[in-house]
């Protein structure tokens, strides 16, 4: 007797239904941006502080509010380390003012003798030039103030939303894991708690690696400007680490900031030279050596989707979009590899060589399990 075998849908349909699924969640992705975004920052510190609320938990007996609370504020004084460092530093800057200004007023000078002299455009005609492009940039003056103070606003809101829903997050971590597994059916239960094992063993080594990786990167830069006499060694190597971590164009802001306070602080052009060319060194060490020994072998996503994530993200979130996008893709990878249907996608995702050797699994599903609520 034969049977009916169901119907299978075409090729192009089903690339339609992923192309309409890839425009409607990019689509949604953008008008929620101001909601996502703090989410996902909140999602990876969440990933990251958990070990800290689980001790806090386990082994002084705190109760998981006060524990969330308690790691929610280490965070934050990490970060008011990090900024006191980089605004005491800020600050010199603030006391040689007036130096910085002859600096820029004496090059200046000489770069409109060398244009007089090149060029042969006369000194009243480049002075005209010059005020009048003063006079509209004081006319636009008030509106780069509040634009500067809208950014700023917006960057503190974004960060207490994020050390909010970071709070919120470690509290109802069993709530949200109980909804997780009414979602996809107690029959996926074990497949989920393995996903959600994998993805909190990536990112965790990759946030810590990445933080590795930064504190490596300025410390070797203090360490190279002081041993070179550079001026505001410490807030280089400190600009230089910070800026790092941006993908791709956080080493060209590094080396731009550099090189001009490098040279408002009144630096011979061989020091200048001697600042650019540490940072470029520092930069190709720290693609080819740190990148792939401490970061690299947390995430395996090959250079042109790591490449595509970043514009992708800059484009739809902004910088912040390209600080989540090797997290996100990672996530999505492990989330693909576990699904049948989606393990083409992983494939594509991942690197082309893959180790023989599995996964070392630190992680433990177990562990996910026994926290799993009744």
């Amino acid at each position: 007797m034969n049977t009916i075998q169901p119907a299978k849908n075409p090729f192009y349909f089903k690339l339609a239904m992923v192309l309409v699924s890839l425009i409607s969640l990019g689509y949604l992705s953008i008008m929620g941006k101001e909601i996502l975004a703090p989410l996902m920052f909140s999602l990876l510190i969440a990933i990251l502080l958990l070990p800290v609320s689980v001790f806090l938990e386990t082994r002084l007996n705190l109760p998981r509010s006060a524990a969330a609370g308690l790691s929610v504020l280490l965070l934050l004084l990490a970060i008011s380390i990090i900024v006191y460092l980089v605004g005491s530093q800020v600050s010199g800057l603030a006391r040689d003012w007036p130096m910085f200004e002859v600096q820029v007023r004496s090059s200046l000078t000489n770069l409109q003798n060398w244009i007089s002299t090149t060029f042969h455009i006369d000194l009243k005609k480049q002075t005209d030039y010059i005020e009048s492009s003063a006079s509209k940039l004081l006319n636009a003056g008030t509106t780069v103030l509040g634009t500067t103070v809208i950014t700023v606003s917006s960057l503190m809101l974004f960060l207490v939303f994020t050390l909010i829903d970071t709070f919120f997050l470690l509290l109802y971590r069993r709530l949200i894991l109980k909804f997780l597994v009414g979602v996809f059916k107690e029959e996926n239960a074990r497949t989920l708690y393995e996903v959600i094992a994998e993805i909190q063993f990536i990112i965790r080594k990759y946030i810590l690696g990445l933080l590795l990786e930064m504190l490596i990167v300025a410390g070797a830069c203090c360490i190279a400007f002081w041993l070179l006499d550079i001026k505001y060694a410490v807030l280089l190597g400190l600009i230089t680490g910070l800026f790092n971590i941006i993908p791709y164009i956080g080493i060209f802001s590094a080396l731009l900031l550099s090189t001009l306070i490098t040279f408002a602080a009144g630096a011979t052009t061989g020091k200048i030279l001697l600042v650019v060319i540490t940072v470029v060194v520092m930069h190709l060490v720290d693609s080819n050596v740190l990148l792939p020994l401490v970061v690299g072998s947390k995430v395996r996503i090959n250079a042109l989707i790591t490449l595509l994530a970043v514009i992708i993200g800059e484009m739809m979130w902004g910088i912040t979009g390209m600080f989540l996008a090797i997290p996100v893709i990672a996530m999505a990878k492990i989330i693909f590899d576990r699904i049948e249907g989606l393990q083409p996608w992983g494939v594509l995702l991942g690197a082309e060589k893959e180790d023989k050797k599995p996964l070392s699994r630190k992680y433990s599903v177990k562990k996910v399990i026994k926290t799993a609520p009744d």
